[in-house]
C-alpha cells in the first residue's frame, strides 16, 4: 500500500512539473510574441521580403518591439507585412518611418526593423502604413566581391605575362630596354630634335631683328603688351568695386 502510495506521489509531482513548466513556456512565448500586452499593428509594404517568416523579431532603436504578423503576396512585385507591436511603442512610431528587412546577425534569422521619422510629428495609427527600404541582400554583396575577384585575377595574369615577356626579353619595352642599338637610335632622335628646337629659336630670334618683320614683331609686342595693360586694369576696377 505504501509502494502504491508513493508511486501516485510521484506521478503527482511529475505532472504538476510539467504543467508549471508548460506555463512558464506559455507565458515567455506569448510574451515574447505580445499575446498577453496591449499592441497595435502596422504594415510595409516590400519588392522582396528576402526569407522574412511569420513570428521574426521587429525592432525599434536595437530593442525588439514586436512581431511579424502576416505575410501577404499582393503581387509579383509587392508583399505586404503586418506587423504587431507594443502598444507603448506606438508614441515613438511617425507616419514617415521607415521599415527595412536585415539578419540577426550574419547568419542570424530574418528582422524587420523600423526607423523612426524625422520630419512628421503625426503618430502611426492601428493598420496604418510606413515606408520601406530595400536592404542590401547577401547575394548581391557574393556576387559582386565574385566580379571583384574575377578581376583581380585576370589583372593578376595579366601582370605576371607582362613581367614574364620583360624577364625573357619580349615585346617593345622590353627590346627598347634590352636592345643597345635600339636605345642609341633613340637617343640620337632625341638629340637631333633638341638641335631642332634649338636652331628654331634662332631663326625666330634672328627674324625679330631682320628689319623686313620687325615691325611685325613689334606690332605683336604692342597688341600684348596692351592686352596686359587692360587685365591689370579690370583687375584693379574690379578690387576697389569690392
Amino acid at each position: 500500500m505504501n509502494t502504491q502510495s508513493n508511486h501516485i506521489g510521484k506521478l503527482g509531482m511529475f505532472v504538476i512539473g510539467a504543467l508549471l513548466l508548460f506555463a512558464v513556456t506559455i507565458f515567455f512565448i506569448g510574451k515574447q510574441k505580445n499575446m498577453f500586452g496591449s499592441t497595435f499593428r502596422i504594415q510595409a509594404n516590400f519588392k522582396n521580403v528576402s526569407g522574412l517568416t511569420v513570428g521574426n523579431n521587429v525592432r525599434f532603436s536595437g530593442i525588439n518591439i514586436g512581431t511579424v504578423d502576416e505575410i501577404q503576396l499582393v503581387s509579383d512585385s509587392s508583399v505586404v507585412v503586418s506587423m504587431t507591436i507594443e502598444k507603448d511603442v506606438q508614441k515613438f512610431i511617425k507616419i514617415d518611418a521607415t521599415a527595412s528587412i536585415g539578419s540577426d546577425g550574419l547568419m542570424g534569422d530574418k528582422v524587420v526593423t523600423i526607423y523612426p521619422g524625422t520630419h512628421s510629428k503625426k503618430i502611426i495609427q492601428e493598420n496604418g502604413k510606413i515606408g520601406s527600404v530595400e536592404a542590401i541582400e547577401m547575394d548581391d554583396i557574393m556576387r559582386t566581391a565574385k566580379v571583384t575577384m574575377e578581376n583581380a585575377s585576370v589583372i593578376t595574369q595579366e601582370l605576371a605575362q607582362f613581367t614574364y615577356d620583360m624577364n625573357n626579353g619580349h615585346g617593345t619595352i622590353s627590346r627598347l630596354m634590352t636592345d643597345e642599338k635600339l636605345a642609341n637610335s633613340l637617343d640620337k632622335t632625341m638629340t637631333n630634335l633638341q638641335n631642332s628646337s634649338k636652331g628654331l629659336n634662332e631663326n625666330m630670334e634672328a627674324a625679330k631683328h631682320n628689319f623686313l618683320l620687325r615691325g611685325y614683331f613689334k606690332k605683336k609686342e604692342k597688341a600684348a603688351a596692351k592686352k596686359k595693360e587692360e587685365l591689370e586694369k579690370a583687375k584693379q576696377e574690379a578690387a576697389e568695386g569690392n
